[in-house]
């Protein structure tokens, strides 16, 4: 009713306004809210059970279409669009320093071009070699868990992006980090950084620990079994006999959950759905939370695929528009 009751520049914290009754009058009452949006989707986001309007007597849903004009659009390009901008404004001034080695948390911002990242990524790794040593180490946090669209049988960027991270693996002195375990599926910054920073120590510190990635597989009749590097012994964070997060798929390439149980360093994945299987996939998702095959020393094990079907992202690319 055109009286200011709350604000707030977070963009994760839960907004909960207290209206005084003073403001409220019998009839219709207007709420307004004034979104600034920086860089993302703008609106009104939330779990449908949260927006709500709470009064003594009733609880009205504020999901929903509403009534939206546009106030004003900035006139800034967004510096982390613009190419080279940040490069020039950030590393480039390092370049006379000598580095020890350098520690990588991003992908996020590339999911939707996942495919492309399997170039991207190591030209930049390449790139930064050629002006601080070609031998230098290059740790990297591969994408947490994280709630997006997407599945096997759908297409999952985030899960692409995870994969071309695992295949920079192939570039020398690289390292990779996995945190599907401790992300926050509602959060795109989780919170548990503390756990990130010690798996990246241990890369750099040398001490072995460090999560299996997808090595080979084998179909053994109506069954697939499939090793890890570095061959270690696995088995289940929550202790139980189940092993979740993996899917199966035949011929017609329609992936099916699966039954997969660990033998010492290898896990044999089967499906009453699939008779015929010819491929594998594995916390082929955004939030790959469920996933709980881990190593002795509680690593978890790297989402991955056994097959080359198409991905979804392969034909997206990056533009930037300088009008």
């Amino acid at each position: 009713n055109g009286i200011q009751i709350g604000t707030n520049n977070s963009y994760d914290a839960e907004r909960v306004y207290s209206i005084p009754q003073n403001l409220l009058k019998v009839g219709e009452n207007i709420i307004v809210v004034k979104i600034t949006d920086n860089g993302s989707g703008g609106g009104i986001w939330g779990e449908p059970e949260k927006l709500k309007l709470v009064t003594s007597k009733s609880s009205i849903s504020l999901t929903g279409e509403w009534k939206i004009t546009v106030e004003k659009i900035f006139n800034k390009i967004n510096e982390n669009e613009f190419p080279s901008l940040a490069y020039n404004a950030m590393i480039a001034p390092l370049i006379p320093f000598q580095l020890k080695g350098i520690l990588w948390y991003q992908g996020e911002s590339n999911a939707e071009r996942a495919a492309e990242y399997n170039k991207s990524f190591p030209l930049l790794i390449n790139s930064w070699r050629e002006k601080f040593g070609k031998h230098l180490p290059f740790y990297y946090v591969q994408l947490a868990t994280f709630e997006t669209p997407g599945n096997s049988n759908e297409g999952s960027a985030w899960a692409e992006l995870r994969e071309a991270q695992t295949n920079t693996l192939k570039l020398q002195n690289t390292g990779m980090v996995v945190t599907t375990d401790i992300g926050n599926p509602k959060d795109i910054h989780p919170g548990n950084k503390k756990s990130v920073g010690e798996r990246l120590a241990n890369l750099a510190l040398n001490n072995g620990q460090v999560s299996p990635v997808f090595k080979d597989f084998k179909i053994q009749k109506n069954k697939i079994s499939v090793g890890f590097k570095p061959s270690v012994n696995l088995k289940t964070s929550d202790n139980s006999a189940e092993v979740k997060g993996f899917e199966i798929a035949g011929n017609d390439r329609i992936f099916y959950p699966a039954t997969a149980k660990i033998f010492k360093n290898r896990v044999v994945v089967i499906s009453d759905k699939v008779k015929n299987p010819v491929a594998v996939r594995f916390g082929w998702k955004g939030d790959a939370s469920e996933n709980n095959l881990v190593t002795e020393n509680n690593l978890p094990v790297s989402p991955f695929r056994t097959d080359n079907f198409p991905l979804s992202t392969e034909k997206v690319r990056y533009r930037v528009n300088l009008d």
